[in-house]
């Protein structure tokens, strides 16, 4: 039995990898068939026969597939992902600067949990703006790349949603300590 590479050329891309289009704006289900389908294929327990090359092979392409999927799952991911494609690095850990206003809310909504720490209704009300936050800046991601392809501003925006994403998590757990 001989390993099938699904597409062995497109190892340096995971959309072409899945047979998928590069978009932000990506059709998960479409990507968990194509990933059961290579992880039919390529699974090491289906090589256990197999030459030593083949079952060396087998597990390499078992671990791209896993690596290629938990970035495109990922809406952060997939869109760093998208912008290092496109020649651009996001630069997370050495620009942190963001827009004014995006600080001041930012403030705000700490401000907010601070001061409404014991105010479950508050919090969840909070949690409510910070969601839609959230879906904001994915349609403005989503827009930035597959619209207008402009990297530049889909990595300041993944930038935002990490300080969002971040927020939320503390926000949850504020929550969590009041139920």
């Amino acid at each position: 039995m001989s390993v099938v590479v699904v597409n062995p050329s497109a190892s340096d891309d995971y959309f072409r990898f899945f047979g998928l289009e590069q978009h932000f704006n990506l059709d998960l289900s479409a990507l968990d068939q194509a990933y059961l389908a290579i992880q039919r294929e390529v699974h090491p327990d289906r090589h256990a026969r197999g030459s030593d090359t083949e079952q060396r092979l087998a597990m390499q392409m078992a671990t791209f597939a896993n690596t290629a999927f938990q970035t495109l799952k990922n809406p952060i991911q997939r869109g760093l992902y998208l912008c290092q494609l496109h020649g651009v690095d996001a630069r997370l850990e050495t620009n942190t600067a963001m827009p004014a206003a995006f600080l001041m809310r930012q403030m705000e909504w700490r401000e907010n949990l601070e001061d409404q720490e014991d105010d479950l209704g508050a919090l969840e009300g909070l949690a409510e703006e910070v969601d839609q936050s959230k879906r904001d800046t994915l349609l403005e991601i989503t827009q930035a790349i597959d619209s207008a392809k402009n990297y530049e501003r889909a990595a300041e925006l993944i930038r935002g949603l990490l300080f969002i994403d971040k927020f939320a998590i503390e926000l949850d757990d504020a929550i969590s300590a009041l139920v």
